[in-house]
């Protein structure tokens, strides 16, 4: 919001476009930061060890309000171990999975490339409804690849504002990792485990397809057995648990920046807590439908920001090379 503000030559559209970030940052925060991680978690934990969702709910709000009411400081030394701890954890686990499937993972990759391209779901009706398959097909999958790693939404420039570094352009390839490791990494590994373990299509006891957490769970425990929905369960704990304190500061940023004071900054961090219950007793498709309305809405603003700055991104990348290449050099004659 202070780049839209202050970057653009036409400061009254930098102001209008820096203020409907914030807002929708805020909107956002309760959706993918808030209520979905509270529902994959409690989902996780329902399918796994049979606990109702609003003792769940229950705990994760109360331990959410000890954590945030502490401010920045106690989320950063919290996440700082926890979510190193799960993204090892899962990858690990992960890779087990796959090795142990090993014999169903060509099948598997076989599977994924044709379910990307297949034309059954027009199901040789016209070319109006092929076309609104894949319309919907490629909404779906940008908004799940959203959620993955809020590429394009603008809520990692909030975080990495608060970091201290030397140059504003290294603090960016830093951030760019996390993609790599949030897409590229782990989220290929959970693909190949639920490809290789034979459990996408299944059905649970009410004859609706298992999706979500449980299905990563059945393709877990399809090579671990109970102890591989343990793990899953665990790691999702904690990785969505680490993202609603981590969401949790980008929004009281942007409703700081609305209000123009830190003064009520309480008040957004008691009514986020609380909202976490909200989350993990309603029902997965109202979360997941409200989230992705809201991911859009911010990410509207930031990428018309995006674009109108990008000959000065380039610019400020090109100025940092002879940076990189003076650190390689140096890396190399040491």
């Amino acid at each position: 919001m202070f780049t839209m503000k202050n970057a653009f030559k036409n400061k009254r559209i930098g102001a209008i476009l820096g203020w409907l970030f914030a807002l929708f940052a805020v909107i956002a925060s309760f959706g993918i930061g808030d209520m979905t991680q509270a529902n994959s978690i409690t989902e996780a934990l329902s399918n796994t060890f049979s606990v109702p969702s609003w003792l769940s709910g229950a705990i994760i709000t109360v331990l959410a309000l000890v954590i945030i009411v502490g401010g920045i400081k106690t989320i950063s030394k919290v996440s700082q171990v926890v979510v190193p701890l799960m993204a090892v954890f899962y990858i690990i686990a992960g890779l087990i999975v796959i090795v142990i499937n090993y014999k169903n993972l060509p099948d598997g990759c076989v599977m994924i490339v044709k379910s990307a391209f297949s034309l059954e779901a027009a199901g040789g009706a016209g070319l109006g409804i092929f076309v609104s398959s894949m319309m919907q097909a490629m909404r779906y999958g940008i908004a799940r690849g959203v959620f993955s790693n809020e590429a394009g939404m603008g809520s990692a420039a909030i975080t990495a504002a608060a970091a201290s570094t030397d140059n504003h352009v290294h603090q960016g390839y830093i951030n760019m990792t996390g993609t790599f490791w949030d897409t590229i990494i782990v989220c290929t590994i959970t693909g190949l485990c639920i490809a290789s373990s034979g459990v996408l299509g299944m059905t649970d006891a009410a004859g609706q397809a298992v999706t979500g957490s449980a299905l990563t769970i059945a393709a877990f425990e399809s090579a671990l057995g109970p102890v591989g929905g343990w793990l899953v369960t665990i790691g999702i704990a904690l990785f969505a648990f680490s993202t609603i304190l981590g969401w949790e500061y980008h929004g009281e940023k942007a409703f700081e920046y609305i209000l123009k004071s830190h003064k009520y900054n309480m008040i957004y961090r008691v009514v986020f807590s609380l909202v976490v219950y909200v989350g993990a007793t309603t029902t997965l498709t109202v979360v997941w439908n409200f989230s992705d309305i809201a991911n859009a809405l911010m990410a509207i603003p930031n990428l018309i920001c995006m674009l109108v700055l990008s000959k000065e991104i380039a610019d400020d990348m090109k100025g940092f090379q002879p940076t990189i290449k003076a650190a390689k050099k140096s890396k190399k004659q040491a």
